[in-house]
């Protein structure tokens, strides 16, 4: 069972989320943190909201959990922290999976990063998952998309057609400027909801928070 930090959010959890329950193959807990909006993470990096997920692990710890997560990429600012905070293992961010994705592809080429928000996505995010000495190239949704509208701005509605457009355009401008990316990183939790169509345009291996909970949950459940 795999406990999962959710932001305080208003926007649908579509199938393939991370806070929807139907996105995985083993049960999962949820617990929210109120008053962790989005903007406040991303691009405040408020330092304050750091006890309230450390708090949130614990509980989740408690309930029975035997691994956590959260629903924000971001947070791999506080990776260390909230690992330290509980017995079990913390995977905060699909970040994590940076340095093992360029090690599996031969250490060639560059790590592709997709994000809700590249100017937010800095190096100390990088080294919080010990991922600062990789080779990457980012690439993020831009302010006034509907992706980051509904996402970062938290908007009860979404267009999921202009959405999923907006996305495989971001990446094929990535991959296009970028032929010597290796595999790609999806930063945003959220993100697996249009990993379809993000398959059928690229054709490197693709990383993101659902791949690292299953294994995750593969290493901790019996």
């Amino acid at each position: 069972m795999i406990g999962i930090i959710l932001l305080d959010t208003h926007f649908p959890r579509l199938e393939g989320d991370v806070g929807n329950p139907q996105s995985y193959s083993f049960p999962v807990l949820f617990e929210k943190v109120k008053g962790a909006i989005p903007s406040r993470v991303v691009r405040e990096r408020d330092v304050s909201l750091i006890a309230p997920f450390i708090q949130a692990a614990r509980v989740l710890e408690r309930r029975g959990a035997k691994a956590v997560t959260t629903s924000c990429g971001f947070l791999a600012l506080w990776q260390r922290e909230m690992a330290a905070s509980v017995k079990v293992p913390v995977f905060s961010s699909s970040l994590i999976q940076v340095p093992w994705a360029y090690q599996i592809m031969g250490r060639k080429g560059k790590i592709g990063v997709f994000t809700a928000d590249e100017t937010s996505l800095t190096m100390a995010h990088f080294e919080g998952v010990g991922a600062a000495d990789i080779p990457i190239v980012i690439r993020g949704m831009k302010p006034g998309s509907e992706f980051y509208k509904v996402y970062i701005e938290n908007s009860e509605k979404i267009d999921v057609p202009k959405i999923e457009k907006e996305v495989v355009q971001e990446v094929l401008l990535l991959m296009k400027r970028n032929p010597d990316i290796s595999a790609l990183v999806l930063e945003c939790a959220n993100m697996p909801v249009f990993i379809k169509s993000i398959r059928e345009v690229i054709r490197v291996p693709i990383f993101d928070i659902l791949t690292l909970a299953q294994f995750i949950s593969s290493s901790v459940v019996r």
